[in-house]
């Protein structure tokens, strides 16, 4: 994925260098690698988890498929990451899964939606992809505020094993 620019942001590649630094621990490396300083508490192991549910060897083995689509969102002038915008890997089967996240102190000033608007155009543009989804929960308003201002639709929802309903959001190509 090329470097996007929005109005108020830039979102910059994950690399593998990046996500092996931050899975290392080495917080330092990590904004080294980067360019930019981490949220103070980022990265942590659960937003890590969430974002990256690949082993460092499925990562090593296929970093073009694994980390496809994947952004650190920084505010367009100032080295400082506000977020994130990744995608569960590169699909198979044409609908790519989107994920979201925005630091406490940046929120509520849309920059969620701006990033993950630009990440979601993105992939729509790619060979291959007719669709992009996003899940969350029926009572998180704030998420359902971001999917709802990327115009997508409910199509479903899944059960999860151990978060239960998940909603489940589409924007198509």
């Amino acid at each position: 994925m090329p470097a996007l620019v929005t109005a108020r942001l830039r979102l910059v590649p994950v690399t593998l260098e990046a996500i092996e630094a931050v899975l290392d621990h080495d917080r330092e490396r990590a904004e080294r690698v980067v360019g930019a300083t981490f949220p103070r508490a980022w990265p942590n192991d659960d937003l890590v988890a969430l974002g990256f549910p690949f082993s460092r060897e499925a990562l090593r083995a296929e970093p073009d498929v694994r980390l496809w689509g994947d952004s650190l969102v920084l505010l367009r002038d100032e080295a400082r990451i506000i977020g994130s915008v990744v995608f569960h890997g590169c699909p198979a089967d044409g609908v790519a899964e989107v994920a979201y996240s925005i630091e406490d102190t940046s929120r509520r000033n849309g920059y969620a939606i701006e990033a993950t608007r630009a990440c979601v155009e993105w992939a729509l543009a790619q060979d291959g992809i007719r669709a992009v989804q996003a899940t969350t929960f029926p009572w998180h308003a704030a998420s359902l505020g971001v999917i709802r201002g990327l115009g997508m639709t409910q199509v479903g929802t899944r059960d999860h094993d151990t978060l239960g309903e998940l909603l489940v959001f589409e924007r198509r190509r």
